[in-house]
């Protein structure tokens, strides 16, 4: 009877790496693999965090003994960090060890200063999941781990809820508001098109530099078109996916981007940058629309076009259903998780 032990974020952190596992706790193999979580880190004070990984040694060592595969989620530095310092008894009591890597950038994982900490966990790991092409190719450039390295793609995890709302004329940006998520770009671009299209605003929904984007936008004299709801969830999430015409994130880098999932998930025409996993799938023009990280004229043109072409918007909307039901759904991904768990056990 094969039991894996999930070892990642804490239920109560927000982040992709919390809803991916919420997500795979979906699936079959999680109850066929008898899959058990354990939260290293919480979004809260030095207290709290301390406590929370104390607590997470704690269960590892009453658990591990049972388990058969350990499947560590991990992204940037600290989380590695963490992982690293677990994995050693691991490898030591022989458990077979999967390595979830969901960075957004090799700048700072793998090329920086930290890369003998990633060198650890990838070369002593029995297979490495990466989130798109682009990340297994850059692993293993950086590595050389062959066929150890695995692309299992981020699953699409809303569930709408039944509360039906009126669209609105806005596009949605979904995400920490800062410069990687290139929220001031879309501000930026929207300004140049703004006055053609009164009538339309972008709601920026996420933490992080709120004040920062009211001031751009009060500068750029578009205050009235830029609505700041803040980090939203659950209901609130749920109406602004809803009220919105279409979607945009103007990220510089990414693994494969939840917010993008979740408008996907919603039906919402997207535009976004071809950055991290969206190569893997991107047509241009047909299941989504592309521009350059920093191109603002580029960003400009594409809110233009999705403003007044409503037959586009349709037409990438219906892709973008299709997205998420098939190649990015959770059954589809967690058949996945679950053929990785099976190739692992009988090994």
């Amino acid at each position: 009877m094969t039991k894996v032990l999930v070892i990642g974020t804490s239920r109560k952190t927000r982040g992709g790496i919390t809803s991916v596992i919420k997500a795979h706790e979906q699936g079959e193999q999680w109850k066929k693999y008898h899959c058990h979580w354990i939260g290293t880190h919480v979004d809260k004070g030095a207290v709290a965090k301390m406590w929370m990984f104390c607590t997470a040694w704690m269960k590892y060592l009453w658990y591990l003994p049972g388990t058969d595969i350990v499947h560590f989620h991990l992204s940037e530095r600290t989380t590695a960090k963490r992982k690293r310092m677990m994995m050693p008894l691991a490898i030591w009591l022989k458990k077979k060890i999967i390595v979830h890597f969901h960075a957004f950038s090799p700048e700072t994982t793998i090329n920086s200063v930290y890369s003998k900490r990633y060198r650890y966990l990838f070369t002593r790991a029995d297979a490495v999941v990466v989130l798109s092409n682009y990340w297994k190719q850059v692993v293993n450039e950086k590595f050389f781990l062959g066929d150890k390295v695995r692309v299992i793609y981020n699953p699409c995890t809303v569930t709408s809820l039944p509360t039906v709302y009126e669209k609105m004329k806005s596009i949605l940006y979904a995400g920490t508001l800062n410069q990687r998520k290139g929220y001031a770009d879309l501000i930026h671009a929207f300004s140049t098109i703004a006055a053609r299209h009164p009538d339309w605003s972008i709601v920026l929904a996420g933490n992080g530099e709120v004040e920062q984007a009211r001031e751009l936008a009060i500068r750029l004299g578009i205050e009235k078109q830029v609505v700041l709801l803040g980090w939203v969830s659950g209901e609130a999430k749920d109406k602004a996916y809803k009220q919105a015409f279409a979607f945009c994130l103007p990220s510089y880098a990414e693994g494969f981007p939840m917010a993008v999932l979740d408008a996907w998930a919603y039906g919402l025409p997207v535009i976004t940058t071809p950055v991290g996993g969206i190569p893997d799938i991107a047509k241009d023009g047909e299941n989504l629309l592309l521009f350059n990280p920093g191109d603002i004229d580029a960003l400009a043109k594409q809110l233009e076009r999705i403003i007044s072409d409503e037959a586009l918007r349709k037409k990438i909307s219906i892709e973008s259903e299709w997205l998420a039901a098939n190649t990015f759904s959770m059954a589809n991904i967690n058949h996945q998780v679950g053929e990785l768990y099976e190739e692992l056990s009988n090994k």
